[in-house]
């Protein structure tokens, strides 16, 4: 029996509901066999090699923010869950006050894919590879999300619990995540490891978000969230730990490189083996840490 080599999409009923209330209640009544629709680029792909194989496709898109960018000088950032990721890299709000979120928006996948994939969507989908979770936990970011039984806030700390599985509910539609105001003076730096420049996901990818802290001993905090490591994104406390309560020198540097590699516990896939990438996990730490220190330095 020959395989297709281009598969269709199976067989679903596209459902438009009149409001997020109405969404919700059909969500959860067809919990398992639905799912909401807002940008499509993962949901399509995973339907068509049926990986999902739901009978319904919910349009959330179109709600009252869905599409709004707005930043207040006092509470920060807030992205709307249908913005592209080509919005949120080009805003100026994101730019000014965000960059470290527009530098890892920019590596994912193609332009093309970005004017459809979102933000939001790319962290509800909660791929340990994601290219932007790392920068949105360490920025403090928190979904807002609208259920069954109303609406309230899931800060990304904590919100993942293994590939594709999130504090996300039967029912549940996250509306828009909310970024507070980064530390002052901070810098942050998102370095991703994949086989080509466009369209791959990361073998390995490292942020650092570094900042002045006078309540360290060394003067100074560093976040550091790792991809590709682990079942959810992987905040490397060891390390942060070792940067925060010794001298900035090439010494501690390394030292917390080193501990990152040990925190780290990556499998083998067509991608790259678990050994490499626990090496690589070290060198890219070590370098996106010392590309920061260095800006903080100036």
């Amino acid at each position: 029996m020959s395989l297709n080599p281009t598969p269709g999409l199976p067989p679903f009923e596209y459902i438009k509901p009149a409001s997020l209330a109405e969404a919700s209640t059909f969500l959860a009544e067809h919990a398992g066999e639905s799912r909401p629709f807002m940008g499509g680029t993962d949901t399509f792909v995973r339907m068509r090699d049926k990986a999902w194989k739901d009978k319904f496709v919910v349009d959330v898109k179109n709600f009252d923010g869905m599409h709004d960018i707005s930043f207040d000088p006092q509470n920060g950032l807030t992205i709307g869950a249908a913005v592209n990721m080509n919005h949120v890299a080009a805003s100026p709000f994101v730019q000014e006050h965000y960059p470290l979120l527009a530098e890892a928006t920019r590596t994912v996948a193609s332009y093309q894919l970005r004017s459809r994939a979102t933000l939001v969507g790319n962290i509800c989908n909660a791929s340990p590879a994601g290219d932007t979770l790392g920068a949105s936990i360490l920025l403090g970011g928190v979904l807002h999300v609208h259920g069954v039984d109303g609406e309230r806030d899931e800060p990304l700390a904590g919100f993942f619990h293994g590939p594709g599985k999130t504090n996300l509910k039967p029912g549940d539609i996250a509306t828009a995540i909310r970024f507070p105001l980064p530390p002052a003076d901070a810098v942050g730096k998102y370095i991703k490891l994949n086989r080509n420049n466009d369209g791959d996901l990361a073998i390995v990818g490292v942020t650092v978000l570094g900042y002045p802290d006078s309540s360290a001993a060394s003067g100074f905090r560093f976040k550091i969230a790792l991809a590709s490591v682990a079942p959810v994104p992987l905040i490397a406390t060891a390390a942060e730990e070792i940067l925060a309560n010794s001298p900035i020198t090439d010494d501690t540097i390394n030292d917390a490189a080193q501990a990152a590699m040990d925190a780290s516990t990556p499998i083998d896939d067509t991608r790259g083996s678990a050994k490499y990438r626990k090496v690589m996990v070290r060198n890219l730490t070590k370098r996106a840490v010392s590309e920061v220190w260095g800006k903080l330095q100036r």
